[in-house]
């Protein structure tokens, strides 16, 4: 009896998984995709995008169906012990450097519809719903999983590789006995999103707000629509799940709101964590989303984690599945994709420190310490700024500042009308010129060569004309997941930057 087989199973079929579907189902790669829940889940869960999720998104064409349940996230403003302003985390001004505004809030059950309907318009792509996996193993030559289908049937499949996007209690994490490094954050907190009406939503912060009040930290995001949240921590001796009941959670939501004011859409605790797999990869088998990372939400980077992954590792795949590239470059997505969460959760731990800080005099050393770095008044610091570039793995040997950052996205300007550079240029390897300066080499057929500038394509806000100069260069080799492989300032330096990534990528 022949052995069913497809090129990648993906475990776990939410965001992340859906994600990865999607980009390897653009590419033809037979895929299967499994979930043991047959349905979304139906209330929110993640609350923000960023740009660089957004772009992908667009890539994938379904930014515009998305974006009909976004919003823009405005200024978080924090408030110190004594209710006083001490600093604003926004966003970064106009014009956009990836096109899109930079910050978002969205609401996740719709947008994960688009997300799966987009995946259904995959031919290569299978999708099982209310289906688990039972077991994983793997050889030489392919990984076999076990799956059970609610009927109790089972069967087995055979793969050349395994995505495991099985969310925090990932059975495949759990089965390869691959553990969580723990970076030291354990808090617990309660999530409320309500849906309010027009006297709630007047009484309520006009802009997204951090109480960082010793008694009782608390979050306030301003979702799409009447969505609002407040992410509330709970003290010490406190039971979770008797804080999730309703007249608890209107108790703790009187400072703002009364049961008049709007509806309970969801109450949950959660311990916040900060977890990173030890290994993302074993064999046949790497991890995604969820499954090797958790951290907390202060600057809404949990689902864009995951989605960040699933855009790293897809076009690696992708190469190894076509023969173009040694199996050794999916070693690169645990060194690039592990160092780039670690330093994140780290940045975002350190904010939830700020906040989660329950000692009165600690908190108002804290707020006078704030306000000192902002030489006396309330400083703004960006969210785009918190969220570091790679360093590490496929990156050009000679050192810049533009390496593993992202690449930026102008509006391309012609007699069409306005277009954005992925429009244009496509989302594959490119090699972006600065017209003015240089000319297009001789490339391989899987390179893309862009002229932006000069005698080139024109773009509308001299956002990339600023960025080479910022860099001191006038080439830019962008990877498909749109990180700078490396740059260079004339044709001999780019000559040698298009043989390296040729050793290194055949």
């Amino acid at each position: 009896m022949s052995t069913e087989h497809h090129q990648v199973v993906i475990i776990g079929f939410g965001p992340t998984g859906a994600v990865a579907a999607s980009l390897l189902g653009r590419a033809g790669i037979s895929t299967l995709a499994i979930d043991r829940a047959r349905d979304i889940y139906d209330k929110p869960r993640a609350i923000a995008l960023d740009h660089e999720i957004m772009r992908l998104f667009d890539n994938l064409g379904i930014a515009d169906q998305v974006s009909r349940y976004v919003a823009p996230f405005p200024a978080s403003e924090h408030f110190g012990a004594q209710g006083q302003l001490i600093r604003r985390i926004d966003m970064v001004g106009e014009p956009y450097p990836l096109g899109y505004t930079p910050s978002m809030v969205f609401t996740q059950p719709p947008v994960e519809q688009v997300m799966r309907d987009r995946v259904a318009a995959c031919p290569s792509v299978t999708v099982e719903l209310g289906t688990t996996l039972t077991d994983i193993r793997q050889d030489a030559n392919a990984a076999t999983v076990v799956l059970q289908r609610e009927d109790g049937s089972t069967r087995e499949v055979s793969a050349d590789y395994v995505i495991a996007c099985d969310g925090a209690s990932s059975t495949v994490r759990q089965t390869l006995g691959i553990r969580f490094d723990d970076l030291d954050f354990d808090e617990p907190w309660l999530v409320v999103d309500l849906r309010v009406n027009v006297t709630g939503a007047g009484k309520l912060p006009k802009t997204a707000a951090q109480f960082c009040n010793p008694a009782r930290p608390t979050t306030y995001i301003i979702g799409p629509g009447n969505h609002r949240r407040f992410e509330i921590m709970l003290r010490p001796g406190e039971d979770r799940h008797a804080m999730e009941q309703p007249e608890q959670v209107w108790r703790l939501l009187s400072p703002w709101l009364s049961p008049e004011d709007g509806e309970l859409w969801r109450a949950a605790s959660y311990r916040f964590h900060a977890l990173v797999a030890s290994r993302w990869r074993q064999g046949r088998v790497l991890l995604a989303g969820d499954a090797a990372h958790q951290q907390p939400p202060f600057i809404g980077q949990g689902m864009c984690q995951g989605l960040r992954d699933a855009a790293n590792l897809s076009w690696k795949l992708i190469r190894v599945l076509r023969g173009k590239s040694h199996d050794t470059l999916l070693d690169s997505y645990e060194a690039e994709r592990s160092t780039h969460v670690r330093e994140l959760t780290t940045r975002i731990k350190a904010i939830g420190r700020v906040i989660c800080e329950q000692d009165p005099v600690a908190a108002a050393a804290r707020d006078e310490r704030i306000l000192a770095e902002g030489g006396g008044a309330p400083r703004t610091i960006t969210r785009q700024e918190i969220v570091p570039p790679l360093t590490t793995g496929l990156l050009a040997s000679k050192p810049n500042a533009a390496n593993g950052t992202l690449f930026p996205q102008p509006w391309i300007v012609g007699d069409g009308g306005r277009a954005l550079l992925d429009t244009v240029a496509g989302s594959g390897w490119r090699l972006v010129l600065d017209g003015r300066a240089l000319n297009a080499p001789t490339l391989p057929s899987d390179i893309t060569a862009i002229a932006i500038g000069g005698g080139g394509l024109r773009e509308e806000s001299g956002v990339v004309e600023r960025w080479f100069e910022r860099h001191g260069c006038h080439a830019a080799l962008v990877r498909p997941d749109h990180y700078v492989y490396g740059v260079a300032q004339d044709a001999p330096e780019l000559a040698a930057l298009l043989s390296e990534l040729n050793d290194r990528l055949n």
